[in-house]
């Protein structure tokens, strides 16, 4: 069965430019040109929150691993951690001296990466937003920057036609990769963390093997790739070009598996749900859709539709096949030392663990809410003090 198109939601006042799925699937988050984050449920008849606060375009959004923030980075050089509730609280700090063109949290929530038009990637503390460092090889505007799932590497992607992986520990650029012919929109990590896909104005996508920093994949397409996304199996690749289409590439297999229409005029984002049964696209139709995957639940095995809905665009896969994390069986392992009860404990355990560092999230935010008001009101204070000194002094002359 193909790919199908389940939901899809209007609000936005011009194009839609990043999309993301809470953990839990939810809420989705979308930015927009028009200034606003939206957040929609994903349950029939809840209505949607529009959070304003940025005072231009919103480029890019994402949930915190816990689901309890959103990051935004916008045109006005700020990024925003939003509370993801109906009051749409948040703080806010300068981050860049240009545009912040994307956002990213490490796997473990606590460190925020952001890119910028001022041509550098910057590595900030999500519960303080303390600037950390600065990572400024780039000699163009960066468009995209992602952790690896560990942590312990950064790959961003830039208009100056290069990929750099970077080693977070040392703050070093490890290797560049320069097989991009145009400016490279989007870039992001297998879910092994042991190979990256890359796509940009030069309509290709490539993969790479981060270990022996060589190309794995190529496939040619025929317009822009301005997004993509992996599916949590690392078997396929979803990707949103200029030419309306989203297209999924087979990465066992090297080929294009399907071609979807469903946007009028170019398809600017998209990204899988955690457990890979929906993905999410946005365009600049203003709409933001919502299809299933369709494809087998069981992510390990190879899904081979009966009929392949297509259209194969002179796309095609070429380099050796890959071996950074694809893998064509799934092996079940089984440990006959544990039981029921003591996995449901643990399962249990982990359940309440993520609850807690949810609630630290918000607790955090809240404080740091708090604290930017207060610092506000002592502002005022100030100014009123300062305002009053000066009546007194002019009525004493």
């Amino acid at each position: 069965e193909d790919p199908s198109l389940e939901r899809h939601f209007k609000g936005h006042r011009d194009a839609v430019t990043s999309v993301d799925f809470s953990r839990a699937k939810k809420q989705l988050v979308s930015g927009s040109m028009d200034s606003s984050l939206m957040i929609w449920s994903m349950k029939p008849q809840m209505r949607a929150y529009r959070f304003m606060g940025h005072k231009d375009a919103v480029l890019c959004v994402q949930f915190s691993p816990s689901g309890h923030l959103v990051a935004s980075g916008s045109r006005d050089k700020t990024v925003r951690l939003w509370i993801p509730s109906i009051k749409g609280e948040s703080t806010v700090f300068k981050a860049h001296t240009g545009t912040v063109r994307s956002v990213h949290f490490s796997s473990d929530g606590q460190s925020l990466v952001t890119a910028s038009d001022d041509k550098t990637v910057k590595v900030w503390t999500v519960h303080r937003q303390k600037f950390l460092f600065s990572l400024s090889q780039h000699i163009n505007w960066v468009r995209c920057a992602r952790f690896s799932p560990d942590g312990r590497l950064i790959v961003s992607s830039s208009d100056d036609k290069t990929v750099k992986l970077w080693d977070k520990t040392s703050r070093e650029c490890i290797h560049s990769f320069c097989e991009h012919g145009g400016f490279v929109n989007h870039v992001d990590f297998h879910p092994s963390g042991n190979c990256i896909a890359a796509g940009g104005t030069d309509s290709t996508v490539k993969l790479w093997d981060v270990r022996m920093n060589r190309l794995l994949q190529h496939y040619q397409g025929n317009s822009v790739v301005n997004s993509l996304s992996f599916h949590p199996s690392g078997n396929y690749l979803v990707t949103a070009s200029s030419d309306s289409t989203l297209k999924i590439l087979d990465l066992l297999e090297g080929r294009l598996l399907y071609t979807l229409h469903g946007h009028q005029g170019p398809a600017t984002c998209v990204a899988f749900s955690r457990y890979g049964d929906l993905f999410a696209s946005g365009g600049s139709d203003e709409q933001v859709m919502v299809w299933k995957t369709n494809f087998d639940t069981d992510h390990g095995d190879v899904v081979k539709p009966q009929k392949c809905g297509s259209s194969v665009d002179g796309t095609h896969g070429t380099g050796s096949e890959m071996d950074c994390g694809i893998h064509h069986k799934k092996t079940k392992t089984r440990d006959s030392g544990r039981t029921h009860e003591q996995q449901d404990e643990e399962t249990s355990l982990a359940n309440t663990l993520e609850h807690i560092l949810g609630q630290l999230d918000v607790l955090t935010q809240t404080v740091s809410i708090l604290e930017q008001r207060l610092t506000l009101t002592e502002d005022k204070l100030k100014e009123c003090l300062e305002n009053q000194q000066k009546i007194i002094q002019n009525k004493t002359n």
